[in-house]
């Protein structure tokens, strides 16, 4: 069996930033696999691409430039937000409030994103809501596990079913376990 849109695929992997040398970001073990439908959208279009045909065992290498991994680095997403955004009963909470602290935050139109604290003065926070890999070539080396054919309800929710994958679904009822 090969990898192929709507099977189910498990993998490890390791993530390195800029090259094969580059620093390691993410390292997935076989006790610990991603596991996810294929051609749903899930993961980078261009990751899928590399492993489109693969087979169980079968490993894998490949860069992807920074526009086929999340984008280039933006100027335009730092952003100096008011600083009473951050009141919680009219006062700022000091402990959320830190450099280098992730926020997740919603935008005007209730799209969730998260920002990075880079600086916080008197009237504003500067917050990046850049990727933390925006603007960084990923170098991807792994292997393929398991492939099985989806479930008609993983076809219908759209993920694949593993022990922790349903916790939170609005679809699976969000009791964990296998939906």
């Amino acid at each position: 069996m090969k990898v192929s849109k709507n099977r189910v695929i498990s993998l490890t992997y390791e993530l390195r930033v800029d090259h094969s040398e580059g620093d390691v970001v993410e390292s997935l073990s076989p006790d610990a696999p991603l596991t996810f439908l294929f051609g749903q959208g899930q993961l980078l279009p261009k990751f899928e691409e590399n492993i489109d045909g693969l087979a169980i065992g079968e490993e894998f290498d490949f860069n992807l430039k920074d526009d086929e991994g999340y984008g280039p680095f933006s100027e335009n997403s730092i952003v100096n937000v008011p600083i009473h955004a951050f009141e919680v009963d009219g006062k700022i909470d000091n402990e959320l409030l830190q450099i280098g602290r992730q926020i997740p935050m919603q935008d005007s139109q209730g799209n969730r994103l998260n920002g990075i604290v880079t600086e916080i003065n008197d009237e504003t926070v500067k917050m990046d809501f850049n990727h933390p890999l925006a603007g960084k070539a990923l170098f991807f080396k792994g292997k393929i596990t398991e492939i099985r054919e989806a479930t008609e309800d993983e076809m219908h929710h759209g993920h694949a079913h593993t022990e922790h994958s349903c916790e939170g679904c609005d679809h699976c009822g969000g009791e964990g376990g296998h939906c």
